[in-house]
């Protein structure tokens, strides 16, 4: 019975690995990091996809509470679509050079964000539109011994990761003589990019399909942050208070630092009878690595430190994030030679301490694979989740304050997604 699980939850577990890919998590996390092709049987794999999600977040009750830059709640909306869809690809490819020792390399995009509410709306002067989107390029090895009435193996591994971002809002409203030429916006964009390294292990029983792994993922540090804030939009005009800051009208050189969160999973599987697979997870995440982002003039660096609330900070990306944990779990079952399916629930832990909008997530994604020969799959999965409601305000975090431009609520909100993929193996 034992060799009879593998053989007929294997193919399961190609569309476990496909739903595992369309949850909606927190923090700025996406596809976060994935190393399950390198337990593949198989000696060589070549695997690739896409994940495409749909977010569909609405704000409410919207207010400007800072209408010293022109008053908001007067002339735009009180409400807004704040998300916006986006697509996730990947690609890897695992190579097992002998017996014991298996390698692969992936490309990912681990984490991102875009929120896109646009210009007229009462919140516009805490955002008209952000984007963070980062690229993973990694290397991770194994070897594996016989240990029991298993194999324990060993996992290492890095990755190479840059990040590029940008974000705009309304600097401040514009008397009519000058809005037909200015928008009243400004706008940072940044980039930088760092380097990781993973290191874990694994124990297997391959008659029983079971597997227990623990994996960590370091942190990112992107000490040299760097880019432009560009106020062309908002003229330096001496003599008026709102437009007389010497940032206006010119395009300033900054610069920053931040770091991409580490994290640790525990991932297990077994087979609980001929042709189903029971599967699930539990990982942490250090979000709280991830505050206020300071950008200041390049010119005043060594001079003043660039930090938040500082007396030379032109602007900041604001998060405020805490520590988040994802817990998932499923079944899976092998229909045939052929085809197998998947089911799965996940819950990600909001990481937002009243500001912004990432409140707990519940997911529930559903799979299925297609092998028309032993040498290639094809996977299909999608997922509907629920993004509970909340409200972001004032708060103050180490001194200083934030949410003082716009404050919001948010009822509880749908999140779909889809996910296909191919995988050629010999």
């Amino acid at each position: 019975m034992g060799n009879r699980i593998v053989w007929r939850g294997a193919l399961a577990l190609a569309a476990y690995s496909a739903i595992t890919n369309v949850a909606f998590a927190g923090g700025i996390e996406r596809n976060g990091y994935n190393i399950d092709r390198l337990f593949d049987t198989s000696r060589y794999v070549i695997d690739g996809g896409v994940t495409y999600v749909m977010p569909d977040r609405k704000l409410k009750n919207v207010k400007d509470v800072n209408p010293k830059n022109g008053n908001l709640n007067l002339t735009r909306p009180d409400s807004a679509d704040d998300t916006t869809n986006y697509a996730v690809p990947y690609f890897s490819a695992k190579i097992g050079i002998t017996d014991d020792v298996d390698c692969m390399f992936d490309y990912s995009e681990p984490f991102g964000a875009h929120t896109d509410p646009g210009l007229n709306w009462a919140g516009a002067n805490y955002d008209v539109e952000q984007k963070i989107r980062t690229h993973n390029y990694g290397a991770t090895c194994s070897y594996k011994f016989d240990a029991g009435p298993g194999q324990l193996r060993l996992i290492g591994g890095g990755f190479y990761q840059d990040v590029t971002g940008y974000k705009e809002q309304l600097v401040t409203v514009l008397p009519a003589s000058l809005s037909s030429l200015y928008d009243g916006t400004g706008k940072l964009n940044v980039s930088d990019h760092g380097w990781g390294w993973r290191a874990g292990a694994a124990y297997e029983i391959p008659e029983y399909a079971f597997r227990a792994s623990l994996l960590y993922n370091s942190q990112v540090k992107y000490d040299n942050l760097s880019g432009t804030v560009d106020l062309t939009q908002v003229p330096h005009i001496a003599g008026i208070p709102a437009l007389s800051n010497p940032a206006l009208g010119v395009v300033t050189p900054v610069y920053g630092s931040a770091t991409a969160p580490d994290s640790i999973e525990l991932k297990l599987q077994t087979g609980i009878a001929p042709d189903w697979l029971a599967f699930g997870s539990v990982k942490w995440t250090n979000w709280s690595v991830l505050q206020s982002v300071a950008f200041c003039p390049k010119s005043t660096r060594g001079k003043v430190s660039c930090s938040p609330g500082s007396s030379v900070e032109l602007t900041s990306l604001d998060l405020l994030y805490r520590d988040g944990w994802t817990i998932n779990g499923g079944i899976g079952h092998k229909f045939n030679d052929q085809w197998s399916g998947a089911i799965s629930l996940t819950w990600d832990e909001g990481t937002s301490q009243g500001y912004g909008t990432q409140t707990d997530v519940w997911t529930l994604g559903a799979g299925v694979s297609y092998a028309p020969t032993q040498h290639v799959e094809f996977t299909l999965a999608g997922a509907l989740g629920l993004m509970t409601s909340g409200h972001s305000g004032t708060v103050v975090s180490n001194g200083v304050t934030y949410g003082n431009d716009a404050t919001y609520s948010f009822g509880n909100d749908v999140v779909a997604a889809l996910s296909t993929s191919m995988k050629v193996k010999f």
